[in-house]
């Protein structure tokens, strides 16, 4: 099921025994378009320290209670890796993180691979590739943040430039809960034609300007303009995917297994 990540925040995080707080934010890698991290925010129960869950831990998201399930015990992540409130997440952190909870670095598949910015489609490394490399990575810089880990709150509102002008800026992403991969960022196109949101998937993304605040895509306003409209997340099916996809002539996320 796809859900918008900005009406996500603000979700109860439920461990297996209680609420642990709220959905603060996603951290997502900016290569392979998948989410890495939940940010919980524990209100006064954990003052002063950060949680992180791994998505591996999250269950379907619940609309109608507004609540995300997480398979942990409260115990658990009180005992866990102590990371406080404003402190960078290291590679060294995210090793204890994964090796406190028993979670796989490689776990999920990714739609766009690594290096999938202005790369061609590529399917993920094989079983345990993913593990050694990072695992090298983190030996060799334990105490540096990850330069593709991105907050998905501090990219909203970043703008959006086609091969031939600005169509509008970032609203939200839509994640799939299966894999938690980032599927398509939804832009809205107020400043250049009023009132429209329009789906765009990461194969289209050529290059993000973090200094500048911009997104370039490899498509035309025009192609923008006669895609098939979308006025809710809830029209998104695989028929609506289909002739999205098509439109724009990207790879289809159905022809990957489950």
């Amino acid at each position: 099921m796809l859900f918008v990540a900005s009406v996500l925040k603000g979700f109860a995080v439920a461990a297996s025994d209680g609420k642990i707080g709220t959905v603060d934010d996603f951290l997502f890698d900016d290569e392979s378009w998948k989410v890495r991290w939940l940010v919980v925010d524990t209100g006064g129960w954990l003052s002063g320290r950060r949680v992180l869950v791994h998505p591996s831990a999250l269950g379907e998201p619940d609309p109608v209670r507004r609540v995300l399930p997480v398979q942990l015990t409260k115990a658990q992540i009180e005992a866990g890796p102590d990371l406080a409130q404003h402190q960078p997440l290291s590679r060294q952190m995210e090793s204890h993180l994964y090796d406190y909870y028993g979670w796989d670095p490689s776990w999920g598949v990714s739609y766009f691979g690594i290096g999938a910015i202005a790369q061609p489609l590529s399917l993920p490394p094989l079983e345990g590739e993913a593990t050694a490399a990072d695992a090298a990575e983190n030996a060799a810089h334990p105490g540096e943040q990850d330069p593709h880990l991105r907050s998905a709150a501090e990219i909203n509102g970043y703008h959006i430039e086609a091969s031939d002008g600005e169509i509008g800026h970032l609203e939200s992403f839509v994640l799939d809960h299966a894999n938690w991969d980032i599927r398509y960022l939804g832009i809205a196109t107020s400043n250049w034609w009023g009132g429209q949101h329009v789906l765009i998937a990461p194969f289209a993304v050529k290059e993000i300007d973090w200094a500048d605040r911009r997104i370039s895509i490899d498509i035309t306003r025009a192609q923008v303009k006669s895609s098939p409209p979308c006025d809710s997340i809830e029209m998104v099916d695989e028929a609506y995917e289909r002739m999205l996809h098509g439109h724009y002539g990207w790879p289809g996320y159905w022809y990957y297994p489950d």
